[in-house]
């Protein structure tokens, strides 16, 4: 399984979160479900992230109306 990771400061660049909304993120990643979806992978002292797991992440953040 091919997976698409991007440092922090790259997926920020990307996308619409500011690079500290994300570091936010990763700093409560047990807490708020990022570390249970497998998206953020640490590689020594790296931290990356795991697109399509952090777009799966997203999708169960939405509320319904």
């Amino acid at each position: 399984m091919k997976r698409d990771l991007k440092t922090v400061a790259a997926f920020a660049a990307d996308g619409p979160f500011t690079e500290a909304q994300v570091r936010w993120w990763i700093f409560n990643e047990s807490q708020n479900g990022l570390q249970a979806e497998g998206a953020i992978v640490r590689i020594g002292r790296r931290v990356y992230i795991d697109t399509l797991a952090f777009d799966r992440w997203i999708e169960a953040q939405q509320v319904a109306a």
